[in-house]
């Protein structure tokens, strides 16, 4: 069973733990990262001078009360800020801590250049030592097993309690510094120095306060500035323009006044989005090794997908019993059930359930005296030899013919057409045989994963091309293509062939995803936008990629791109809502201080507040109160629904564009009505 890592978002510990953060973020040092909060943070230290010393601002002793209110209201506001961002960085950190647990300090059996084994540390370590992992061991360090073969548990690092095999040479060879080797023994060429392991830069990309900006996320900070500061010029031209037409405005009015002209809802929320999108990868057990690979993950437009473990189980299993030569199905089917009842393999255990679905049974005692034949790659056959002295066979087409004809038996007519059909529709035959006669054939297909053309079609609907690789012939893979419902397929694939058509998606202005697990993939996996590797593949794949999946589950590319779109849609809303949240603060504030010197602009009014003061109070609390109501649509996202850009841009515009616009107008009225009952 699957150990979950989740932390829940709203657990005591990280509460309490992010208020702390939230006061010790108020240091300007740390503060002056996220522009649009420091401008309020500024105005906030000003408004709290205006109220100590009045009069040097614009104000009158009158006015402390108001001016202190000001002051408390935005720090409140920059403290809400702060809450988001600790919340979600608190999060990663409580998921750092976790792997840091698994993160011992263990003994290495290092081989010296004699061949003795010397007790060291796994922090002694260096690249290119060679260690002994004998059964029981944790593995100290990342590294490529060059002797042996045994079975690693991996649940330290991915959460799965079933061992893997790992052996020296081929695709599998790659072993993790903290897991377990619970059988056999293995050498261990080590290839990271100390702190650079899989497990050291896991905990680095889970700890938020160690995340990179992304691209976007850069230029969406950058667009929040420049609105920022063209308000401060707006603002700052307004004491010029009250004082020609003999308004009296106070400094503090007109920071209020500037709050609440500031992108602040998303400016508070931006770096809480960023950190929480790569929560959401990390709990599907995917690394990122970047910001920029999940977003890139949410702008794919083109997706390969190798077929075998991927689109399909890659272990051909028992779909149909087909009778030749006159025979019955029926007969057809009991004896392959007969040949099959010793056959351990996947394709030998799906023939025995299909058999046994259809009702055929077998005498309890059968296998009371029978000989087994096993499997070779000489005879490619196998079956039993009973002790009444019948011989049952299955096995390939070309070596079941030698077969017959050495038996001196006849094939029926009907038996090359059978399998020809079955190779057609990009199955594999095996041919049953009963002493010396030809019964028929078993129809082994290589069975799509159930759901897969559903999530196809979900892909499609997002505007995203699939492309499935295979090596299988054209035939096979466009039997297998049309199947699952891939947009595009390649044959007969070669390494190189991968990088090709990555490159030819690319020059047409598209983003690429891809999935691998060994050496041959990695040119590919470094050529795509979006590199997934499996980590029970090859170091050099897991090198390549932007991102590791822990679970080495193929097609959860899937699901890496979805939580790539939620991201960028949740930012993209909550821009929206913040943006239109400002329209309405506009009306609310701008008429209610404008209005007694210049009548005409009193037609603005439409909020009807009951005084300018009560206006200016009601929508910097509402610019307050709003982060936190949307500090958990900021952790969660926004739900994500396969549609087109077109769709989604409409139905975000109508929920949180036209939302933003009215739980202002709500929101500020209420607040102000409570104010003026009880002021």
């Amino acid at each position: 069973m699957k150990r979950k890592r989740e932390i829940k978002t709203m657990s005591r510990e990280i509460v309490l733990g992010a208020i702390k953060n939230s006061f010790v973020k108020l240091n300007p040092l740390k503060m002056y990262k996220n522009p649009v909060m420091f401008v309020v943070e500024v105005g906030m230290f000003i408004t709290l001078l205006a109220t100590i010393f009045p009069t040097y601002f614009g104000s009158t002793y009158d006015e402390v009360g108001y001016n202190a209110l000001i002051t408390f209201i935005l720090f409140i506001t920059v403290l809400f800020a702060n809450f988001a961002e600790a919340l979600a960085e608190g999060k990663g950190k409580a998921q750092a801590d976790t792997l840091k647990k698994t993160k011992k300090e263990t003994m290495a059996k290092l081989i010296k250049s004699d061949g003795s084994i010397k007790m060291v540390k796994s922090s002694e370590l260096k690249k290119g030592d060679i260690v002994l992992c004998e059964a029981g061991d944790i593995i100290p360090a990342d590294g490529e097993i060059i002797e042996g073969l045994a079975a690693i548990d991996e649940s330290a690092i991915t959460g799965e309690s079933a061992p893997v095999i790992k052996e020296a040479g081929g695709d599998f060879s790659s072993v993790t510094g903290g897991t377990k080797v619970i059988s056999d023994s293995i050498k261990v060429q080590v290839t990271v120095d100390e702190g650079e392991s899989f497990l050291d830069r896991m905990i680095k990309m889970v700890e938020g306060a160690k995340r990179q900006k992304s691209p976007n996320e850069i230029a969406l900070t950058t667009v929040l500035v420049s609105l920022t500061i063209i308000f401060i010029i707006v603002v700052m031209t307004l004491y010029p323009m009250a004082k020609f037409v003999h308004v009296r405005i106070s400094a503090t009015t007109l920071i209020a006044l500037l709050v609440c002209l500031i992108p602040t809802t998303i400016g508070g929320l931006l770096s809480a989005i960023g950190i929480a999108g790569m929560d959401r990868v990390t709990r599907f057990n995917v690394i990122a090794m970047s910001g920029k690979a999940v977003e890139a993950a949410g702008d794919i437009d083109t997706m390969l997908l190798d077929k075998t473990g991927t689109i399909t189980f890659g272990n051909r299993l028992a779909a149909d019993f087909i009778p030749v030569g006159g025979h019955k199905k029926e007969e057809v089917t009991y004896y392959a059930l007969v040949s099959s009842l010793k056959d351990l393999t996947p394709e030998g255990r799906s023939i025995v359930d299909l058999a046994k679905k259809m009702g055929v049974k077998v005498p309890e005692d059968i296998l009371d005296g029978a000989v087994v034949i096993e499997f070779t790659a000489e005879t490619r056959m196998s079956g039993l030899n009973l002790k009444d002295g019948t011989i049952v066979r299955k096995g390939s087409y070309d070596k079941v013919k030698e077969y017959i004809k050495e038996q001196g038996g006849e094939i029926p007519e009907d038996l090359d057409k059978e399998v020809e059909k079955i190779s057609l529709l990009g199955g594999t035959p095996l041919v049953v045989v009963k002493d010396k006669e030809v019964l028929g054939v078993i129809y082994l297909k290589d069975t799509i994963k159930p759901g897969m053309k559903e999530r196809f079609k979900q892909l499609r609907a997002m505007g995203i091309k699939t492309i499935m690789v295979t090596g299988d012939n054209p035939l096979t893979a466009k039997t297998i293509a049309e199947e699952a419902g891939v947009d595009e397929f390649i044959a007969e694939s070669k390494p190189e062939d991968k990088i090709n058509v990555i490159k030819r998606e690319q020059a047409a202005g598209r983003l690429v995803a891809m999935t691998g697990d060994g050496t041959n993939d990695a040119p590919a996996l470094a050529q795509a936008d979006v590199g997934l590797a499996m980590n029970s593949g090859t170091m050099a794949a897991k090198e390549a990629a932007n991102m590791v999946d822990l679970d080495s589950d193929p097609t959860k590319i899937i699901e890496v791109v979805a939580i790539g779109k939620q991201l960028l849609m949740t930012r993209g809303a909550l821009t929206t809502f913040s943006i239109a949240n400002d329209v309405a603060k506009y009306f609310a504030i701008l008429p209610a201080i404008m209005s007694d010197t210049l009548p005409s602009i009193k037609v603005l009014d439409i909020m009807k507040l009951s005084s300018p003061t009560n206006a200016i109070l009601s929508a910097l609390i509402f610019n307050a109160i709003i982060i936190p109501i949307l500090i958990p649509i900021a952790m969660r996202g926004v739900k994500y629904r396969p549609m087109s850009a077109n769709a989604l841009l409409a139905r975000n515009l109508l929920i949180y564009g036209l939302g933003g616009l009215i739980a202002p107008f709500v929101g500020i009225k209420l607040i102000d009505l409570i104010i003026s009952s009880i002021f």
